[in-house]
This record gives C-alpha cells, structure tokens and sequence, in this order.
C-alpha cells in the first residue's frame, strides 16, 4: 500500500512539473501600461493645530481648550458636518529651557476637517486662524468620485498596454493573444498646496488678506499595469 502511495505522488509531481514548464514555454510578450485621468477636487481634507506654551501645566491646558473651543464653534457655525470633524491628538508635554534654565509646558490638540464644500475653503481657512488655531498642518485635496476615476485609469492602461503589445508583435507578423498576468503598480497621488505663512499671519492679525491664497489644480489618477500575453 505504501509503495502505491509513493508511485502515485510521483506520477503526480511529474505531472505538475510539466504542466509548469510548458507554461514557461508558452511564446508570451511582457509590457506595460498607463492610464492618467485628470480630475478637479471638490473636497479637502485640512489638519489644523491649536497650540500653546507656559511656565504652568494646568494654565497652559486650559488656555489651549479655550482657543479649541472657540475653533469647534466657529467650525459649527460654519455648518460643517459634526462627522466631517475628528479630534486626532490631543498633548500636553513638558519642555526644559537649557538657556533660560525653566521648564515649559506645551498643549497641543490636532484637529482634521473633512471640507465636502470647496466654496467654503476661503471663508473656514480665515476664520479657525481668527478663532485661534495657530498651526496648519496639512490640506489634502480629493474628489468625491476617485473610485470612478480610479476605475477609468485602470481600463486606460490596459488599453495602452494592448495597444503597446500589438505594436510591438505587428512588426513581427504576430498577434497578441490572451492575457496571462496581470500585475497592478499604481499610487494616487494628492497635490500639495502651497499655503504661505505671510498670508496665515495676516489673517491672524486681522489685516486684509487675499480672497484667493492657493490653486486647487488637477488630481492626476494614475493607474499603471503590467502585462503578458500570448503570442500567436
């Protein structure tokens, strides 16, 4: 019984064996492709901070939730989401002048806003400056339809990795045939904005500042593919 066991396992790895290498010499092509779907937001994701220092810890805690508080209600006033609103961290560290030879406390409460109205961006960026936050840390912006978008980009570069395989095989008097693998490389990537310290300071100051301080531009969605085919 064993050595029918052994004699069947053999015959079984022989034939898989096989079945590997003719997969190996199955004549194939190799390429790859992209798809790029340019997109305007119409969301932003922004990270605010409100931070403060001092000589004592309770002092310097409740000096920080007084500014947090007057940002919370004008963000509500702003009529933004309490959903679309998400406390992150909240600290309150100690920190040891070694020049002054004193101690200090700084209170730090982060803050992220999921902005579904751009309209709003101008007016909400000005006014949480105003209501005390004194750090912006981040503003991402994004598109309500990336999964749309993200699909578009993929079927893109399928069609540009065919196109690239039938060019390549026509000068050889071949044809493309099925798809063997498939291998997905892509990243989404978020513009940046370019937010200028001049202007938050002056919102601070409650100066005039411009109506316009940064361009949103387009969210490339970029999608890129790798594949094989048969060739016939």
């Amino acid at each position: 019984m064993k050595k029918t066991f052994f004699i069947l396992l053999t015959v079984v790895g022989t034939c898989s064996q096989a079945q590997e290498t003719n997969q190996k010499q199955i004549p194939q092509i190799t390429v790859s492709g992209e798809g790029k779907v340019k997109v305007t937001p119409d969301q932003a994701c922004i990270t605010i901070a409100i931070e403060n220092k001092g000589t004592k810890a309770v002092d310097v805690k409740k000096l920080n939730d007084s500014a947090v508080e007057k940002v919370i209600q004008f963000i509500k006033s702003a009529k933004i989401p309490t959903q679309d609103v998400l406390t992150q961290r909240v600290s309150l560290n100690p920190t040891y002048d070694y020049e002054k030879k004193k101690q200090e406390y700084t209170a730090n409460q982060t803050i992220i806003i999921n902005l579904k109205d751009l309209s709003k961006y101008e007016q909400l960026m000005e006014g949480i400056v105003d209501a005390g936050a004194n750090r912006i840390d981040n503003v991402e912006f994004k598109s309500s339809k990336i999964a749309q978008y993200q699909s578009d980009a993929r079927k893109a570069a399928i069609t540009d990795a065919k196109k690239k395989a039938e060019d390549y095989v026509s000068v050889l008097g071949q044809k493309i045939g099925k798809a063997l693998l498939i291998n997905d490389n892509s990243q989404t990537y978020y513009p940046q904005p370019m937010y200028k310290t001049a202007n938050m300071n002056a919102m601070a100051d409650g100066s005039s500042a411009p109506r316009e301080t940064l361009a949103v531009g387009d969210i490339d969605i970029t999608a890129n593919v790798t594949v094989s085919f048969i060739l016939e």
